[in-house]
C-alpha cells in the first residue's frame, strides 16, 4: 500500500479540503454535472403567477455578462401533502440585487423561497438557509433536507446517484417555516456583476457574512416579514456561516434572530486541524468509533457514551504526552485505537494513533473505498494496490452527490419555471480556493467567541444543532465540546445526532427524524 506523508505540512490546505462541504455541499462540479435523464417528477404541474425583474426597469443600470444572463423572476402556486394535509404554497425563484455605496449593483443573488398560503405574517417562521464550502450553492438543504421536493437515492443502492429519484419530499419543514433558500455569491445561481474583484468583496468569512446579512433584510423588507420569527440554517461550513451572518444581522441590519439551525456545523476552523491539533484528533476519534459499531450492528448509546469519554480522557491524554514509537507503551496505544476503529494496526502505528481520514490507507480497507463524509458509505475501491492521497477519489464528493446539481436545474426549470442559460454551480473551487479565513485582527476567525456573545446579548435565542454519527468532516464529538464549554446559554442548544453521514438526510429515516425534531424546535 502507498501511504500518505506526515499531515505537518500543507496542515491549512488539508483543514480547508475537510470543509468542502455539501454535506456537504460538498460536491466538486467544475461546470459538469450527471448526464443521466431528468426524471419525472411525482409534482403537481406548477401554475405560473407572474415575470417580474425589477433590475430590467428603464431606470436601473444594466447588466452585463452572467448577470445579465439571470432572467426575470418567476412566481408558482403549488402544493404538498404533508402530514396528511394538503399545504397550498407559492414558490418564488428570483434574484436580489446587491449594491455598493454609491448605488452600483455588485451582485445578483439567487434564491428560492417557499411562502405557505394563507400564512399568518406576524407568527409564522421564516428561516433562511445556506450551504457551505465555502463555495457551495444551497441546493443540496432545498432538494436533500427541507424544500418540499427531494431527490432521493435508490434504496438498496445508496450511491447510486444516477437513478436517483425527485418526488414530494413528505419530510420537507414547511408545515413549520417558511423557507428561503440563499446561494452564496459565487454559487448556484448568485453571481457577481464584476467577477475580477468578487474575490476581494465577497469571497472571505466576514464579507460573506455582509452579503448574506444584507440579502436577508432586502428579502424580508420586499415581503413585509418584519414582524416574522426569523432564523437560520446552515450546513457544513455553514455552521460557522450561520454565527457570522447573526452577528452581521444584529450589527449591521438591526435585526435580532429567534434561533439558529445547524447541520453537520463546522463550528471552528482550528478544531479540524487534527493534524497538529491534539484536542482535534480526540473529536473525530467517536466517529470512526461509531462507523466500526455500527458496521457490526453494535452501535449503542452506551457505546457512544463510553467512546465519548476515551476520547477526551486517556485518547487525549496519550497524544499530549511523549511517546516514543518504539515503547510498548506506544504499541498498547496504537492496538487500542486499532481494535476501537477496526483500522488496520501497521496503519494506526504509521498514523502515531491520529488516522487522517483522507488517507487512502485509513479509507481502503479489504478492497472498499470508505467515504470521509460517512464513514460506513464505501464502493469497490478503483485502486486497492494503493494510490497517492490526491488521486482517491470519495464515494460522495465525486460520486453521488453531483446528482444534486443535475437535479436542481431540471427543478428550477421545469417546476419553479425559472429558466437560464447559467449552469448551476454546485460548489465553485476558484471561490474555495479564494476564501479569506481572517477575521479582525485574527488570522483564522474565531467563533466560539462570537456564538457566547450571541447567546449572552440575545437572553432568547435557541441554537439547534444536528450531527451524522459517521460524519468524519465535521465530527459530533466537536459539537458536543463546544456545547459543554459554553458558559451563558448551554440549555438554550439543542444537540442531535442521528445514523448517517455529513448529508444525514440522504437516509430517509434520519430525514424524517431530522424533521420531526426541527418542526418541534421551531414550535416550542
Amino acid at each position: 500500500m502507498v501511504t500518505h506523508p506526515r499531515r505537518h505540512a500543507g496542515t491549512r490546505k488539508r483543514v480547508l479540503n475537510r470543509v468542502l462541504l455539501c454535506a456537504t455541499t460538498l460536491f466538486v462540479t467544475s461546470g459538469l454535472f450527471v448526464t443521466s435523464a431528468m426524471p419525472a417528477m411525482a409534482l403537481d404541474k406548477p401554475h405560473p403567477v407572474q415575470k417580474t425583474d425589477p433590475d430590467k426597469s428603464d431606470d436601473k443600470p444594466k447588466m452585463t455578462g452572467s448577470a445579465a444572463l439571470l432572467p426575470a423572476d418567476s412566481v408558482t402556486h403549488q402544493t404538498l401533502t404533508s402530514g396528511g394535509k394538503q399545504l397550498g404554497y407559492t414558490a418564488h425563484a428570483g434574484t436580489l440585487t446587491l449594491r455598493d455605496d454609491k448605488g452600483e449593483p455588485t451582485a445578483r443573488v439567487f434564491y428560492v423561497s417557499y411562502t405557505l398560503d394563507g400564512g399568518q405574517a406576524d407568527k409564522r417562521p421564516v428561516s433562511f438557509f445556506f450551504n457551505g464550502g465555502p463555495g457551495g450553492g444551497s441546493a443540496y438543504l432545498n432538494l436533500g433536507a427541507a424544500g418540499p421536493t427531494a431527490l432521493t437515492m435508490p434504496a438498496g443502492n445508496p450511491t447510486d446517484g444516477a437513478n436517483a429519484k425527485l418526488g414530494p419530499n413528505p419530510d420537507s419543514w414547511l408545515a413549520a417555516t417558511d423557507m428561503v433558500f440563499i446561494d452564496a455569491i459565487g454559487t448556484g445561481y448568485s453571481v457577481p456583476v464584476k467577477p475580477d474583484t468578487a474575490d476581494k468583496m465577497f469571497y472571505g468569512t466576514k464579507a460573506d457574512a455582509r452579503a448574506f446579512a444584507k440579502a436577508i433584510s432586502l428579502w424580508i423588507g420586499a415581503n413585509g416579514r418584519h414582524a416574522s420569527p426569523h432564523y437560520l440554517v446552515g450546513e457544513s461550513y455553514g455552521g460557522i456561516r450561520s454565527i457570522e451572518v447573526a452577528t452581521a444581522l444584529q450589527q449591521q441590519q438591526n435585526m435580532i434572530l429567534n434561533g439558529i439551525i445547524m447541520i453537520s456545523p463546522a463550528l471552528e476552523m482550528k478544531l479540524l486541524d487534527a493534524a497538529n491539533n491534539p484536542l482535534a484528533s480526540a473529536m473525530l476519534l467517536p466517529s470512526l468509533e461509531a462507523s466500526r459499531l455500527d458496521m457490526q450492528h453494535k452501535l449503542t448509546p452506551d457505546a457512544i457514551e463510553d467512546s465519548y469519554r476515551y476520547a477526551f480522557g486517556p485518547y487525549l491524554t496519550t497524544l499530549a504526552a511523549p511517546l516514543p514509537a518504539s515503547s510498548d507503551d506506544a504499541r498498547g496505544f496504537y492496538a487500542e485505537v486499532a481494535t476501537r476503529t477496526g483500522l488496520d494496526p501497521a496503519v494506526v502505528a504509521r498514523e502515531r494513533g491520529t488516522p487522517d481520514p483522507q488517507a487512502h490507507d485509513v479509507r481502503s480497507r479489504n478492497g472498499r473505498l470508505f467515504s470521509l463524509y460517512d464513514g460506513t458509505l464505501s464502493i469497490a475501491d478503483p485502486f486497492p494496490e494503493g494510490i497517492e492521497n490526491s488521486d482517491s477519489p470519495d464515494p460522495v464528493l465525486f460520486g453521488f452527490g453531483r446528482a444534486y446539481g443535475n437535479a436542481f436545474e431540471g427543478y428550477a426549470a421545469q417546476t419553479l419555471g425559472f429558466h437560464t442559460e447559467l449552469t448551476y454551480d454546485l460548489l465553485d473551487l476558484k471561490v474555495n480556493s479564494a476564501w479569506d479565513y481572517r477575521g479582525e485582527g485574527e488570522p483564522v476567525a474565531s467563533e466560539i467567541p462570537q456564538l457566547r456573545k450571541l447567546l449572552a446579548l440575545n437572553p432568547t435565542l435557541r441554537v439547534f444543532i444536528a450531527n451524522g454519527y459517521f460524519d468524519l468532516v465535521c465530527p459530533f464529538a466537536s459539537s458536543r465540546w463546544v456545547a459543554e464549554h459554553i458558559p451563558v446559554g448551554r440549555d438554550r442548544i439543542d444537540l442531535h445526532v442521528y445514523p448517517g453521514g455529513h448529508m444525514l438526510y440522504t437516509r430517509p429515516a434520519s430525514r424524517a427524524a431530522l424533521s420531526r425534531d426541527v418542526k418541534a424546535f421551531l414550535t416550542p
